[in-house]
């Protein structure tokens, strides 16, 4: 982080629930020396988005216009819903003549997953599921783990996470990285917003869902021929979804094993990525390398845009 980087907001979901958290964002970055542009994305408002679908596609088309300079980081102000809804809007072909192989970085996780999956399959592009401004630069106590993780992943041609998570079994598989909120992408299922990655490493996460309806998500991807063209699945964080009583002990843990009996390709779990204080970036789109056993689980990253 010693180089201070110009980095745009946009807002493609809705809008902050907390002006403070902005307040506090802003205050913190700009305390580090970035210079923060277009900050009134993060004060539109339109019904319960971060104003119309044409002010937020726009935001996103004028990135590919060739006299703007392009900032260091792309941040999303925040998730919620409305990413999809702008997804048509959007010039894929001006985005991937201006963007494809430069050295920018666009980072969210949540909602942003439409936006990153649309990019990637239309445009070529490769982005990071990672903090956002408002819930992680915001927070009231920012956490350290996560803003190591943010400005190592984006400087470094490579790098690796590491887990001491127990896996079932013993894995050693190479394939693009991709992925971000399950029910974000399995909403995708069907669109050509989906990328047709074959041989890939999927993760996923999600938050305030149940096992079953965890469990729903998976079989429509494993029902739709995803799964079974991937090298392995890894899961994220799925905090906030208690079982029900009527679920009979029915529980995360429970899902996972009757998952991993259907779908056919190696699971692996403990990936600290999500709706969570401390979590992990990740290229959608890089080349990862990841091995793991009874040890836990080391996944290797590279091929990602790096900044200057």
């Amino acid at each position: 982080m010693a180089r201070h980087r110009t980095i745009e907001l946009i807002a493609p979901s809705g809008y902050p629930h907390d002006p403070n958290a902005i307040h506090l964002a802003l205050k913190r970055l700009r305390a580090q020396g970035h210079h923060v542009k277009n900050v009134s994305a993060a004060q539109r408002r339109y019904q319960r988005f971060a104003g119309t679908d044409g002010e937020r596609a726009a935001e996103l088309n004028r990135l590919g216009d060739p006299s703007r300079e392009l900032p260091d980081i792309v941040l999303a102000v925040r998730g919620g819903y409305g990413a999809v809804r702008i997804l048509h809007g959007l010039d894929y072909r001006g985005l991937q003549r201006r963007l494809r192989d430069q050295p920018i970085a666009f980072c969210g996780h949540s909602d942003f997953t439409a936006l990153q999956l649309a990019l990637l399959s239309q445009a070529g592009v490769t982005t990071f599921g990672g903090p956002m401004l408002a819930g992680d630069f915001g927070a009231e106590n920012v956490s350290d783990f996560t803003m190591k993780n943010f400005w190592h992943a984006l400087t470094s041609e490579t790098f690796t996470i590491s887990s001491t998570t127990p896996q079932a079994q013993t894995i050693d598989v190479t394939g693009t990285l991709w992925g971000g909120n399950l029910a974000v992408l399995a909403s995708l299922v069907g669109s050509p917003y989906m990328p047709p990655v074959e041989g890939g490493i999927l993760f996923v996460e999600d938050v305030n869902e149940q096992p079953f309806r965890i469990e729903r998500l998976i079989y429509q991807l494993h029902l739709a021929g995803i799964l079974e063209r991937q090298q392995a699945l890894m899961l994220g964080d799925f905090s906030g979804g208690k079982p029900f009583d009527y679920d009979n002990g029915y529980d995360l843990c429970a899902m996972v094993e009757q998952v991993r009996s259907v779908i056919g390709i190696p699971i692996v779990t403990g990936l600290q990525f999500g709706h969570i204080p401390d979590m992990v970036t990740l290229p959608v789109g890089g080349d990862a390398r990841l091995v793991g056993g009874a040890h836990g689980f080391k996944l290797t990253v590279s091929g990602h845009p790096v900044l200057d």
